[in-house]
């Protein structure tokens, strides 16, 4: 499998949990702005929404959307743990916070990254975004990861999304929670290695 990526962009979601799931994937830069991949290939033939993350399955056939994705990655290693069994209540929690962070979350970024974006719609974004980090925050408090002892996909996808707060001047440690939880998170040696791999990270703050 090969998965299309762009350093510390929703992507770096999937290959978190490739890593956390022990799957070997090949992976390909694509150059957002360009739409270019590493290889010089079109990405917009790989993929018509122009969008990372692209699974590419063995046989050329390709699977996009992040929460789509990461589940089926943590179904091909059961063992992991990454995603509860289809059809328990703890399976639909798991996507209930999947998407939440891509309705509310994910998308609640978007104005702040484009160009366009009137200066002064700004703060009412990062309004909006506070209202959901305090939800989040609380629901943390006694907890260890969203689904509480056990780390799963919905902590891989909303790790990556509030990665970005920093990039646009919120900050976390408001968020004490939210604050410990980063650094749980970020702590994980197999994500350690996902951000090193993007260049998000040198290999000596790792150690």
């Amino acid at each position: 499998m090969k998965l299309y990526y762009s350093p510390g962009a929703c992507s770096l979601s999937p290959h978190i949990v490739a890593r956390e799931a022990g799957l070997k994937i090949e992976l390909e830069k694509v150059d957002g702005k360009a739409k270019k991949t590493a290889s010089g290939a079109d990405f917009w033939q790989i993929n018509p929404k122009g969008q990372v993350p692209v699974l590419e399955f063995d046989d050329g056939e390709r699977l996009t959307e992040g929460p789509a994705i990461v589940q089926y990655l943590a179904e091909q290693a059961p063992n992991a743990k990454l995603i509860p069994s289809a059809g328990s209540r703890e399976r639909s929690r798991v996507q209930e916070w999947l998407n939440f962070t891509t309705s509310e979350i994910h998308k609640s970024f978007t104005p702040l990254f484009k160009p366009n974006t009137p200066d002064a719609y700004k703060p009412i974004v990062k309004e909006n975004l506070a209202a959901r980090f305090t939800y989040i925050d609380h629901h943390l408090a006694g907890r260890q990861y969203l689904m509480g002892e056990q780390f799963t996909v919905a902590d891989a996808y909303l790790y990556t999304v509030l990665r970005w707060s920093s990039l646009h001047q919120i900050d976390l440690a408001q968020y004490p929670n939210i604050s410990a939880y980063m650094g749980r998170v970020g702590a994980r040696p197999q994500v350690q290695q996902a951000l090193i791999a993007e260049g998000l990270i040198k290999a000596s703050a790792a150690a």
